[in-house]
């Protein structure tokens, strides 16, 4: 391995083979570490400003009143920094980070990532090999040792943006009954986030304004280092209804 490029990891999965790897980007005198299925990107560190968001923008949702700890469920794991965000959070009781392919947990358990082992050693924190969208249809949930669990949010940063997908098979999610499946698996006033890799659309926040209680999208700006030029991503919100008193 070189001091400016390593594969750090290279494994089949049942959607592709991922890979790890490290790169020393000259021009900025930096580490870049990126991920990728197959030939296709899928998250470098050095963007890393929507990730962050989401997590930053759907906690602050919940609301400074929120009187217990809350739990939370972030769909992808990735690099790791929309979870070692939420675990920033004073307030978070556990995470639960559920993600498809056995070979990213193992990087963070193995301390590969730039974050290390943060999120795994991390008590408040579980990682669970699933698939998030298909935990999100069903009836048991995302708590391999709790049916029906319910959670205060839910964050889900996995496929490009709703109308790009990593597997066709996650589709269905972002349509209205995959929506409202996973609604149902918040607590009442709960948050459902979603980044996209794309600007806010108008289309899926009605669709989500349909089958939550509110709904809207937030643009997330940022300058990229290394081409000089900005980008606009989004970070979608919808709340579920709150319990009502008495």
């Amino acid at each position: 391995m070189s001091r400016l490029f390593a594969e750090l990891d290279y494994q089949s999965t049942p959607i592709g083979a991922v890979s790890l790897r490290r790169r020393r980007e000259l021009t900025l005198d930096v580490d870049v570490y990126e991920i990728k299925l197959d030939d296709e990107f899928l998250m470098s560190s050095l963007y890393t400003a929507s990730e962050v968001a989401l997590a930053e923008r759907a906690l602050a949702a919940l609301g400074a009143g929120h009187d217990t700890a809350f739990d939370v469920v972030v769909g992808g794991l990735g690099l790791g920094y929309t979870a070692q965000t939420v675990l920033a959070h004073a307030g978070l009781g556990e995470l639960l980070v559920v993600e498809l392919l056995a070979p990213v947990i193992d990087w963070h358990r193995r301390g590969l990532v730039p974050i290390g082992r943060a999120l795994a050693e991390d008590p408040r924190c579980r990682l669970v090999e699933a698939d998030f969208f298909a935990r999100a249809a069903s009836a048991e949930g995302f708590d391999p040792l709790q049916r029906g669990r319910r959670f205060d949010a839910i964050l889900l940063d996995i496929d490009h943006s709703p109308e790009h997908w990593l597997d066709g098979r996650s589709e269905a999610f972002y349509g209205a009954e995959g929506l409202a499946a996973v609604a149902r698996h918040l607590r009442p006033g709960g948050v459902f986030g979603l980044w996209s890799n794309t600007p806010p659309d108008d289309v899926f926040t009605a669709r989500l304004a349909d089958v939550f209680a509110s709904a809207g999208a937030e643009a997330v700006c940022f300058r990229d280092p290394l081409h000089g030029r900005d980008w606009v991503q989004a970070v979608y919100l919808a709340r579920t209804v709150e319990r009502e008193a008495g």
